[in-house]
């Protein structure tokens, strides 16, 4: 059976046939110790068609629908004009061997052309790839060069396109600061409540908050100086007169030790840097808040900027969240206990990160393992809906967040919820209204 291939460079397609396949033996290690030598390789393949692409465009396009595995038209008008005639009813004499597989299948059943793609057939075509400049006269030196560079940024271009606006890429690295600066802030204030002990330990007792902590101590300073005047400040600060009062009390019959200046200073300087991180902390966490409305706002009104974002980071992106069944989004952030029990034969486990959602903590004992399953259920709805929907709205996830709740309440007193598809109605003819208003429909 004779073997054709089909090459797509960054100039065109072009279509080889694979003849006197003995010289190199078929077989891939023969194959690919042939391909280096140009004058064996060139007597087994032969350019048989060449059509370069009209311009950068349509290079741009036929690289796609290569890509995605579709066949367009021009692709298929140059096989059928190129390739042996094959008559109805009976088997073709050739093969054609293609890179991809997906193209393969899609050519075969659209042309009825058979098609095979296997280590062989890549060697082939890779040295048909090496030499490629060699089979084609009329190209000048650098020619291939300018079109594979062009084509390959225009690919890049084409492919890294994006909606400014829904970057969960800026969600993913939000939660992963947020979480470093969660652990960073508890120690630093750890560090300033045992620094600053040593002056005032009895500050400890009285205010609880690091936060407030480390403001309080930038504020007194040196214990020796509280006075009556303190009491206004440390008020406002505190938001409670009577333990401003508690406080400049405790100053003037303190047990610490009198620090120098200079340590003083430096106590003073690390409160403030402190004092900085937590300000940045809750300015990332508003920032986070938006950018989940504008990326998932149906996952944020379901279960949470904070534990949404958990999801999207730990899956690696809202794409991929999608693409999780419920039953994986359920356990994401629980893979050591899943393999644990699946190599010790034990119980897997019921939730992984949407276990810090409310829902999981109102529900019984008895009741979380399917409270679980339920929410992981709704979360990859929202997280679908996010991900494919044209515009961003809030009404699903709404809609996801009262059929929780309905469950919740299902569990706890037998009230029947509504079913899900009446409920999805519902929301469907909400969102048909606001885009009716607006102007604008709401399209998947």
């Amino acid at each position: 059976m004779a073997l054709y291939l089909l090459y797509e460079s960054s100039s065109g397609y072009a279509l080889f046939q694979a003849q006197g396949l003995d010289e190199i033996g078929q077989n891939t290690e023969a194959a690919r110790n042939s391909v280096a030598d140009l004058n064996r390789f060139g007597k087994v393949v032969q350019l048989t068609a060449f059509q370069p692409f009209e311009s950068a465009i349509d290079g741009l396009n036929q690289c796609n629908s290569v890509s995605e595995g579709l066949m367009t038209d021009e692709l298929r008008s140059f096989l059928e004009l190129n390739l042996p005639k094959v008559k109805e009813g009976k088997k073709s004499k050739f093969s054609l061997g293609v890179a991809e597989p997906k193209l393969g299948s899609h050519i075969s059943e659209t042309t009825k052309i058979t098609c095979q793609s296997g280590e062989f057939v890549l060697e082939l075509l890779r040295g048909v790839r090496l030499h490629f400049d060699k089979f084609i006269k009329d190209l000048k030196p650098g020619d291939l060069e300018k079109a594979q560079l062009g084509l390959a940024h225009s690919y890049s271009r084409a492919k890294v396109k994006f909606n400014v606006n829904r970057v969960d890429n800026m969600v993913i690295q939000a939660i992963f600061l947020l979480d470093t600066l969660d652990k960073d802030i508890n120690s630093f204030s750890m560090r300033v409540r045992e620094w600053y002990s040593w002056h005032f330990p009895e500050l400890v007792k009285i205010v609880n908050d690091n936060y407030l902590y480390a403001r309080v101590a930038k504020l007194i300073e040196d214990k020796s100086k509280l006075s009556e005047e303190h009491i206004p400040a440390l008020t406002e600060i505190l938001g409670d007169e009577d333990k401003a009062k508690e406080t400049v009390e405790a100053g003037k019959a303190s047990m610490g030790q009198d620090l120098t200046p200079v340590d003083l200073i430096n106590v003073q300087l690390f409160a403030q840097r402190v004092m900085d991180l937590a300000e940045y902390r809750k300015n990332l966490y508003d920032y986070l808040v938006t950018k989940m409305n504008d990326i998932a706002p149906n996952l944020a009104s379901l279960i949470g900027e904070v534990v949404g974002a958990r999801l999207i980071s730990h899956a690696g992106s809202l794409t991929n969240l999608a693409k999780c069944p419920s039953s994986t989004l359920q356990i994401l952030g629980a893979e050591k206990a899943l393999f644990r029990a699946l190599k010790t034969r034990g119980n897997t486990p019921k939730y992984g990160l949407i276990f810090h959602s409310s829902f999981i903590g109102r529900a019984s004992a008895k009741n979380k393992g399917r409270m679980a399953r339920y929410l992981a259920n709704k979360c990859s709805i929202a997280s679908r809906i996010d991900c494919f929907a044209e515009r961003g709205t809030t009404v699903f996830g709404e809609k996801l967040r009262e059929q929780v709740e309905e469950r919740l309440e299902f569990y706890d007193k037998g009230v029947a919820p509504r079913k899900n598809i009446d409920v999805m109605k519902s929301a469907i003819e909400t969102t048909q209204n606001k885009g009716t208003r607006s102007c604008e429909p709401f399209s998947f």
